[in-house]
Parts: structure tokens; C-alpha cells; sequence
């Protein structure tokens, strides 16, 4: 699907985004608890930020703490509800990130990987602007043991143009951002809607 179409989606659901994730609450408190722990004090960036969900909940922890998202209406959503004057939300293209090599301590990637058409270029985006022993937070659904109510969720999504390009499994995953130079260090599934796994990463070149 071409990138205008996909901007014209998430433009479309920035309204009503956040109450389809209420009933995976529970998971992102998990997340935010871990995510905080990791950043305190880091200069951070976070690609395909949504409607700030993490960010607002997490960027009080970090030195500074940058939102990126390529729907200009995700945006609008997630400045709503800014939580501190640490953080700043700015429109970009994930696969073309407008930032110098090395210039994030950690890097946040939430529930994105698997609906963009090319995430290992997005990853390699994030390795590019990611410091030397940096850190990838990056949490994402995964299809296994799905229940019926979460496989009529995901072909929902489907039928509505939010389609998931790519479905791992909890081994699948991780040997993903392994293969692409990233090598999980702490992971965990956390129950949700869709199982999630919460995955931090160092990246390695080579």
C-alpha cells in the first residue's frame, strides 16, 4: 500500500485510537514501568509514536525524550495530552529519520514493526541514529496461541486497511531484530488483546 494511503489511515483513526488500545491497558502499564527504568536520564527517541500513549506516560524519566510519527492527526492526538516539558513531538518518516548518527541513547519502537512494509529499513534507520552500546525498546504483537476473540481483532483490523504485514511468533521475533543486527536482552510476553512482547535490544554491528 503506498505511504499516502497509509498516512490517510492513521490520520483517519487518530481520534478514536486510544479507545481501541484500552483493552490492552493492563500490558502497557507493564510497559511503561519497564520503559521508565530503561530511560532515566537517556536522550530518547520514539518512532511511530501514535497518539503518544508511551510518551506521555514514560518521558518524565528521560533526559530528553523526542516523538516522532509520520500522521499528522496522531499528533494532534498526542499533543493533547503532553506530559512534560521534556518531550517533543515532531512529524517524521520512520524509514528516513532527520537526525545525526548517533544521537539517541535509546530508541522506541511500539507496535509498528509488523504494519510497515519494510520494517528492516526502519531498523536500520534506528541503528544508524542510535548511539554506540544503545538501546531498542521495541514491543510489538505477536500471533500465537491466539484466542478467537483476538484472531477476529486482527482480521477486524485487516478488513479496516490496518494490516499486519508481518506476523511473528515469540521465537520469530526476536530472531528478527536479531537478523537485523539487534540482539534481544530482555523480553517478555505480556497478556493483551494480541499478545504483546516487551523486547529491549542492543545493537551490534556485524
Amino acid at each position: 500500500m503506498p505511504a499516502r494511503d497509509l498516512t490517510k489511515i492513521w490520520n483517519f483513526y487518530a481520534p478514536v485510537y486510544n479507545l481501541f488500545m484500552f483493552s490492552n491497558r493492563n500490558a502497557y502499564q507493564e510497559i511503561y514501568k519497564k520503559i521508565r527504568k530503561t530511560i532515566r536520564n537517556q536522550k530518547v527517541l520514539e518512532v511511530a509514536c501514535g497518539t503518544g500513549l508511551i510518551a506521555n506516560h514514560t518521558a518524565d524519566a528521560a533526559k530528553t525524550y523526542i516523538a516522532t510519527d509520520f500522521a499528522e492527526h496522531m499528533l494532534i492526538q498526542a499533543q493533547k495530552k503532553k506530559s512534560t516539558d521534556k518531550l517533543h513531538y515532531m512529524k517524521a518518516d520512520a524509514s528516513a529519520l532527520p537526525f545525526e548518527n548517533h544521537s539517541f541513547d535509546v530508541v522506541i519502537i511500539s507496535n509498528a514493526l509488523h504494519i510497515i512494509p519494510n520494517p528492516e529499513k526502519v531498523l536500520s534507520e534506528i541503528a544508524r541514529v542510535l548511539k554506540t552500546d544503545g538501546i531498542l525498546i521495541a514491543p510489538n504483537f505477536i500471533h500465537e496461541n491466539l484466542t478467537g476473540s483476538a484472531r477476529m481483532l486482527s482480521a477486524m483490523l485487516s478488513a479496516a486497511g490496518i494490516a499486519f504485514e508481518t506476523k511473528w511468533n515469540a521465537e520469530e521475533y526476536p530472531a528478527f531484530l536479531k537478523q537485523n543486527h539487534f540482539y534481544v536482552r530482555k523480553k517478555t510476553v505480556l497478556k493483551a488483546m494480541i499478545p504483546l512482547m516487551y523486547a529491549e535490544a542492543a545493537y551490534r554491528q556485524g
